[in-house]
């Protein structure tokens, strides 16, 4: 593997994981609930497009990612805000209460949601074909949907970052994240736009779900797995902060890259922990935290 495909293939996966970690980010730092359901919510998806590709011949992009997984995604996550979560924010407020009981929820959510998937699909690992051609750049081979990934996560992740710093939108979200006690002051609606922010999220992790469908073999238990990785991206980078997303999951994507190309591929999990205790260390409130500017 020469330099240009450690280049590729490292982009590509930080690229992904900084659009999954974006979701989760948005999702905690404006309602203040950490979903470790979020990566059931990411599995569900890639069975879907699985479905479409294989029994229904849909393309994952044009018919599911665009006209279907983006407002389901959405649809959903804003349902789990408003009938699951919305009672505990009644109950306990904004407090620590909120975050203890919130966990728990998501945590029961993520065993049914993966207890569904697991009698539909079974425990086996899933995948298709979809643009598997070879694609030469610069005299190295990478495969088509490896750049359209790559593409469309960059499209999605720039498109969020527009929504919520060039719209009416986004600067009132922006507003609940950073003062959630005063929005209210100014007329804004406090828990509508923390659904709003958690259907968003919703949208991106679903669109994530997709994207990975199309290069990487899954199944119903993968989602815990993601759920960490997005975690370790929202706190190297910084809570609520969109850029330390991308940062931090270039910086996931090209250490799995080095490591699994030249060391050992089975230890790629050992150094997202030692770069994500390293970050700690170094910087605890993440890179762009606000202890770190």
């Amino acid at each position: 593997m020469n330099l240009l495909d450690i280049l590729l293939a490292g982009s590509t996966l930080g690229g992904l994981y900084g659009l999954i970690a974006m979701g989760l980010t948005l999702q905690y730092g404006v309602a203040r609930i950490m979903n470790l359901s979020y990566g059931e919510f990411l599995i569900a998806p890639a069975f879907l497009a699985y479905l479409g590709v294989t029994a229904w011949g849909l393309s994952p992009i044009l018919m599911l990612l665009l006209l279907l997984v983006l407002p389901l995604g959405f649809i959903v996550q804003w349902l789990v805000y408003q009938l699951l979560l919305t009672p505990l924010v009644r109950r306990t407020g904004s407090g620590p209460a909120l975050e203890v009981d919130s966990i728990l929820a998501t945590f029961g959510l993520m065993f049914v949601v993966q207890g569904v998937m697991m009698v539909a699909f079974g425990g086996n690992y899933h995948s298709y074909s979809y643009l598997s051609t070879p694609v030469q750049i610069l005299g190295s081979t990478v495969a088509a949907n490896r750049l359209l990934v790559l593409g469309v996560a960059v499209a999605l992740g720039l498109g969020l970052y527009l929504l919520l710093t060039r719209t009416r939108m986004g600067t009132v979200v922006r507003a609940v994240s950073v003062a959630p006690r005063f929005a209210p002051l100014v007329g804004i609606d406090v828990r509508h736009t923390a659904a709003l922010a958690f259907g968003i999220g919703g949208a991106m992790v679903a669109a994530s779900g997709v994207l990975v469908s199309m290069f990487l073999p899954f199944s119903a238990a993968m989602g815990t797995m993601f759920a960490m990785k997005a975690l370790i991206v929202v706190i190297m980078g910084g809570v609520g902060n969109l850029l330390g997303c991308l940062v931090a999951g270039l910086m996931l994507g090209f250490a799995e890259t080095l490591v699994a190309t030249f060391i050992d591929p089975g230890l790629t999990l050992a150094v997202n922990y030692a770069l994500f205790l390293g970050v700690l260390l170094l910087r605890p409130t993440g890179l762009f935290g606000k202890g770190a500017r």
